[in-house]
């Protein structure tokens, strides 16, 4: 898997462009718990954590909102960045994600 740098990741997720489901996990975390992440426009709070990974999962109506909520063991997914290893976005592995899908 290659490395997504932040900024990148970041302007995709903010564009709400091709990044629904992103599955993740954290180098650190020995389980490698897997955790999901996403955006569905027609919804009031489109960007939204979990549901399986986060009872009951989160919803947020920023990026912003959703990059810098404490839910992973109390830090955010912006401040545990050098720890991610996303493994799909769209459903596809990240290589084809870059290959094949438009970005902003």
């Amino acid at each position: 898997m290659e490395d997504i740098d932040w900024d990148f990741f970041y302007k995709q997720l903010e564009a709400g462009y091709h990044i629904d489901e992103t599955c993740f996990y954290f180098s650190d975390d020995a389980e490698e718990e897997v955790h999901y992440i996403g955006f569905i426009a027609q919804y009031e709070c489109p960007y939204w954590a979990g549901y399986c990974d986060i009872p009951n999962g989160c919803e947020f109506s920023t990026a912003e909102e959703l990059v810098t909520a404490p839910i992973y063991n109390g830090m955010s997914l912006k401040e545990r960045w050098d720890n991610v290893v996303i493994t799909e976005i769209e459903g596809i592995c990240v290589e084809d994600w870059y290959k094949y899908m438009d970005h902003v």
